[in-house]
């Protein structure tokens, strides 16, 4: 789905991945689950670009669906990974950046019903990234440190196109944008800094893991407190 001339929205089951589209190359931000990379070739190859077009693969953490096609994806295009430190090392080990807080019974049901759908191969990270760096894409695309959902989570935001692609660290619902306080919420309270951090920037396009892509975003920043279980 075009979202705008640049930028693309690959729907992946459960999660989004976003194609980033310029002439000199591909950038996908995010890989969702394990196996879903031929659906996002598939894709490439539907708005008329070829595998090998794919440079950069970034990531904004290391849960299971948004790194789980990361590495063939890059055996597959010979695109190279980005990602910050820790969830670097946690991608590389193919294991979760923190453990949920389940202790809701019904919650740990589930949880244990599909965990091996999130389970993912150790995965080599290229490029380590940090706060205030800026990529060579989208006319400058800032890294944006947004701990709380894991615990060195990282967006990216495009001062030139006012669009910020968030992860995890928002969700919306409803053409609205709210801090993703969940389960697998690592620190709420950095979740809630993070999520007035983004607001801050005044985005006009938001992109997140999971939910729609919210336009004229800039006053559609909403905070709510979810329970954990």
């Amino acid at each position: 789905m075009q979202i705008t001339p640049n930028l693309h929205c690959i729907p992946l089951s459960i999660v989004n991945a976003f194609l980033i589209v310029e002439d000199d190359g591909l950038t996908l931000v995010d890989t969702g689950l394990p196996k879903n990379e031929k659906k996002i070739l598939k894709y490439i190859e539907e708005i008329g670009r070829k595998p090998n077009d794919l440079k950069r693969i970034l990531l904004t953490h290391a849960d299971g669906d948004h790194v789980g096609s990361a590495k063939a994806l890059r055996e597959l295009t010979g695109a190279k990974i980005y990602a910050s430190e820790y969830e670097a090392e946690c991608a590389a080990k193919g294991m979760p950046p923190r453990e949920p807080k389940l202790s809701n019974p019904l919650l740990k049901l589930v949880f244990s019903l599909t965990a091996k759908m999130f389970i993912y191969p150790p995965t080599p990270v290229d490029e380590i990234v940090k706060d205030g760096d800026v990529l060579p894409i989208l006319g400058g695309l800032r890294v944006i440190s947004t701990p709380g959902h894991t615990p060195d989570h990282i967006s990216y935001f495009s001062p030139s196109h006012n669009i910020l692609l968030a992860g995890d660290s928002l969700r919306t619902s409803k053409d609205q944008i709210y801090n993703a306080v969940s389960p697998f919420t690592w620190d709420e309270a950095k979740q809630n800094q993070s999520v007035k951090l983004q607001a801050d920037l005044k985005p006009q396009i938001v992109c997140v893991g999971h939910g729609t892509v919210v336009r004229e975003a800039a006053h559609k920043f909403k905070f709510t407190k979810v329970k954990s279980d």
